[in-house]
């Protein structure tokens, strides 16, 4: 019997959502950095095994939109959970309670009528006691197919997610090649590693603001080296400075 789906991971920016799945697939696929939504699309990334295909759908952070980007992740948001076979809401195990921002993802998740599981992340920071009353307080507002606590950066409890979602999977075919790993082309994924470290290296008055466009790719012959010429585009004129150092912005 073999099982397929798409599977959409939902939460508040930062909780872990690109960092959760890099370590289901495996490898790096999507971005990873300290700076609130630092996904702006929804990403796939492939799992294949021996009797099952995941595709997996990172979405940007959750949060009631405030400007043009913020409708447009949240338009991403809403076509990536409109149509999949399981979301995983991911939260913090650090919460104190369910919290305004919490409450507002869980009723888009509610109002999908889709199986969910709760994954309560960065278990590994948290006292058993507190961990204990957020899977109460949340088994008490809605009816998830499981809860699950895991530390998506030390990799533990993640088999167990793997296997949960595996088991609530529709039978179905292999959508992808079993050889892909991700939907990105590697343009894509040029584009999105420059733009995680510029995030990890700039100061904290760049935001998730800035775009990355590769314009060209040229490999050296004979050589496992690529020669990369991209433009990276911020949203103010003063970050500019910040981005190539203000003394060469008249260079």
């Amino acid at each position: 019997m073999f099982k397929s789906g798409f599977v959409a991971i939902v939460g508040r920016p930062n909780v872990g959502k690109s960092t959760l799945l890099n370590t289901l697939a495996g490898q790096k696929i999507a971005i990873v950095s300290n700076k609130p939504q630092t996904t702006r699309t929804a990403i796939k990334g492939i799992i294949n095994r021996e009797d099952a295909q995941i595709i997996f759908t990172d979405t940007p952070g959750i949060h009631k939109p405030k400007n043009k980007l913020g409708e447009k992740m949240a338009e991403t948001i809403d076509e990536a959970v409109s149509d999949v076979d399981l979301i995983l809401y991911l939260i913090e195990g650090t919460d104190k309670g369910i919290g305004l921002a919490n409450e507002f993802i869980l009723n888009k998740v509610i109002e999908q009528k889709t199986k969910a599981i709760l994954v309560i992340n960065k278990v590994d920071l948290v006292k058993k006691e507190n961990l204990l009353e957020l899977i109460k307080i949340y088994s008490e507002k809605h009816n998830f197919e499981a809860i699950i606590p895991i530390s998506a950066k030390k990799n533990e409890g993640v088999e167990t997610l793997l296997e949960k979602i595996i088991e609530l999977l529709p039978e179905g075919p292999a959508y992808y090649d079993t050889e892909e790993w991700t939907d990105q082309t590697e343009r894509q994924i040029v584009e999105e590693t420059i733009r995680e470290k510029a995030l990890r290296s700039l100061d904290d008055e760049v935001p998730h603001g800035i775009a990355v466009e590769v314009i060209s790719m040229k490999k050296r012959e004979n050589k496992d080296l690529y020669d990369i010429e991209a433009t990276i585009y911020c949203e103010k004129k003063t970050h500019k400075g910040i981005i190539i150092g203000k003394d060469r912005i008249n260079a």
